[in-house]
């Protein structure tokens, strides 16, 4: 099939041998002569598989149009040109993503080779693609797994944000798979050969957090015995998470701002300034804008960090994705000691299509491996995953108590079946307001009319709240 190029380049005669060169070589051409008229060629939506630009234009730097057609849902490949003078340029445009770069003035053998050399490029480019439908037709995507209609639009969410530059921030409650995320939108990044650090921001004493991220020096403090390069250091070239982004003390959101806008840090106790190039990726399980609103987070760093969102969706929203994930969790569990994979009995099937899955896909994926140990003959029953709810308990996930219309109630309905005992009816009341208020104890022992405590009590006397009563608020 023809390939289609666009030749930025404003000496008429460079563009119109270049045009003629590329047709040659089986390309349909567009040419435009500055950055205003590339831009409009670019507005247009039209997917071009090469870019050619010179890097002095009459009306700026193409150098300024480098992030643009990188970015390029389609990965176009782009060459520069560059004068023999300017070759730090051209060696700028590549770190931003640039394919090759030409010297003025230009040899046509050696365009000739840049040329079999992009097309070869493309050509892996397309199987890349082909490669990527076909998975994600098969419900497997960089380590996503799924073929829920809320999973696909994480899918086509995340090869959006991908191949940019921008900072990502993922939402989802606790075990959906936020860092999987991260590390998809890692792996289809131009930053995919570079590290990738996950930090847990609510994972690490206050008094060693500054130093997780930006590293220190010998002797900054006791017990600094020699240098330590930090998260920050470490991720250089790759993609930084920061998990749990509203765990963050807010002094030390200070310095990261600091490190955001610079792209310069310094080690504790150091005075050297350290450039760094990374990929912020964050999240939470905090709505932001709440978290900034009730000064957990800054508004600056809420500016800087949420600019492409995605959300994970929990795993009851994901219909039949739950079987999809325990067939791989089985794969992962491996063969038992007779040479079978374990399976899952109709009954067991039903059992985990009636969760209500409370933990997300961290409580599915434990709930698996423990029946693969447990199950006789190779077939998984329901009491060998060992849910703690009934089925009779989905009516009351939050999905249904915020959404009772259609049986003729009001919105926060809690029902109760006729059997239920007070001690059940607590149990589910307590869930229903944590869950409200995203896990925020203080906010739900108000509303539940309780001291902080005596929730914290209670929770840890119900085995299935127990887990909430590690919340920190």
């Amino acid at each position: 099939m023809p390939r289609d190029a666009l030749i930025i380049e404003d000496d008429d005669a460079t563009r119109e041998a270049l045009a003629v060169l590329l047709e040659v070589r089986g390309f349909h051409t567009r040419t435009a002569h500055d950055l205003e008229t590339a831009r409009e060629a670019l507005a247009t939506g039209h997917a071009f598989d090469l870019v050619l630009t010179d890097l002095g234009l009459p009306d700026g730097d193409g150098l300024n149009l480098l992030p643009t057609l990188v970015a390029l849902p389609n990965e176009p490949a782009v060459i520069v040109l560059t004068g023999e003078s300017s070759l730090e340029r051209a060696v700028e445009a590549m770190r931003i993503g640039a394919t090759d770069f030409l010297t003025k003035p230009l040899d046509a053998v050696r365009l000739d080779i840049a040329l079999i050399r992009t097309m070869q490029a493309l050509d892996a480019r397309d199987e890349r693609t082909r490669l990527r439908r076909a998975l994600k037709d098969a419900g497997r995507f960089h380590g996503l797994i799924g073929r829920s209609p809320a999973m696909r639009q994480v899918f086509e969410r995340v090869e959006k944000a991908a191949p940019t530059e921008l900072p990502v921030y993922i939402k989802g409650d606790s075990g959906t798979g936020k860092e999987l995320l991260a590390q998809a939108v890692h792996r289809l990044s131009r930053r995919s050969k570079g590290p990738f650090i996950a930090v847990n921001c609510g994972g690490i004493p206050r008094q060693l957090a500054e130093s997780e991220l930006f590293g220190h020096e010998q002797g900054a403090f006791t017990g600094a015995m020699r240098r330590h390069e930090g998260a920050f250091e470490r991720a250089k070239g790759g993609t930084l998470f920061l998990d749990e982004l509203t765990e963050m003390p807010i002094d030390l959101q200070v310095l990261l701002l600091r490190v955001l806008e610079a792209r310069t840090f310094q080690r504790v106790g150091g005075r050297q300034e350290i450039p760094t190039d990374v990929r912020v990726i964050a999240a939470s399980n905090r709505n932001l804008e709440h978290a900034v609103r009730d000064g957990i987070l800054r508004e600056d760093i809420f500016f800087r960090l949420h600019v492409m969102p995605i959300t994970m969706p929990l795993l009851r929203d994901r219909g039949a994705d739950v079987l999809m994930l325990a067939e791989h969790f089985f794969e992962e569990a491996g063969p038992d000691d007779t040479g079978r994979v374990p399976t899952l009995s109709g009954a067991a099937r039903a059992a985990l299509l009636a969760h209500p899955w409370p933990g997300n896909v961290r409580e599915l994926r434990n709930a698996i491996l423990r029946g693969a140990v447990l199950c006789k003959d190779g077939v998984v029953s329901p009491e060998d995953l060992g849910l703690r709810y009934t089925p009779s308990d989905h009516r009351n996930t939050p999905a249904n108590i915020h959404n009772r219309a259609s049986e003729g109630l009001a919105p926060g309905t809690l029902v109760l079946p006729p059997a239920t005992t007070v001690a059940e009816a607590e149990r589910l009341l307590i869930r229903a307001a944590l869950e409200r208020h995203h896990f925020n104890r203080t906010a739900a022992a108000k509303e539940l009319g309780l001291s902080v405590k005596t929730l914290y009590n209670r929770c840890r006397a119900m085995p299935d709240l127990a887990d909430e009563s590690r919340d920190p608020t």
